[in-house]
Order: structure tokens, then sequence, then C-alpha cells
């Protein structure tokens, strides 16, 4: 009878670093917590397609599952945060964020 080793996934921890960062970095302006959970997301297929050839050979799929679960998260956490800086900028525009006495008028309109 064969014995095959269990094997962990390449890129299993990767992911799951990229699914915690994605959702620390989403306060960055939304853009690096997006650019990190696509990569996750990416990653994470790849690693899919080798653990459903054969998933008897890889432990650490659950690693990888909850990386994925983590960049879903970060992703639209993100895109929302982005959505919202754009929505700012559109609506108050470029001069009150560089203007603190017009971003307080302006802060006050919308009460």
């Amino acid at each position: 009878m064969f014995e095959f080793e269990q094997r962990n996934l390449p890129n299993a921890t990767a992911v799951l670093i990229l699914g915690i960062l994605s959702i620390l970095s989403c306060i960055c302006y939304g853009i690096f917590g997006v650019i990190l959970g696509v990569v996750a997301l990416v990653l994470f297929k790849k690693d899919k397609a080798l653990y459903d050839a054969n998933p008897s050979i890889y432990s650490n799929y659950s690693n990888l599952n909850a990386g994925r679960i983590l960049a879903i998260i970060g992703l639209v956490l993100s895109i929302l945060y982005l959505m919202i800086i754009i929505w700012m900028f559109a609506y108050i525009g470029w001069e009150a964020f560089q203007n603190p006495e017009l971003m307080r008028e302006k802060l006050e309109q919308l009460q």
C-alpha cells in the first residue's frame, strides 16, 4: 500500500497573510486593500486548482479557505471605503481638503 506524504499548498500562507493585510489596509484610501485582496484571490484560485486535482495530499486547505474569506471581506471594505472617498472628493472638492476653514463650511452645509 502506498502512503502519500501530506504537503502544504504552496500559497496558502500567502493568501492568509494577504487577506489579513487587505482588511488592515482598507483604510489607506481603499486602494491597497483592493490590490492585496485581488492578489490573494488570484493566488487562492491557483492553489484551489491544485487542491481539487488531488485533495488527499494537501493538508492546509483550511488556511487557504480562511485567507479567501478574509480577502473577500477586505476587498468589500476597501471598495466601500474607496467609494466614500470618491464621493467626498466629488461632493466636497479638493480645495476643501486643502483648506480647513472651507472644509468646516462644507461639513456645516451637510448638516
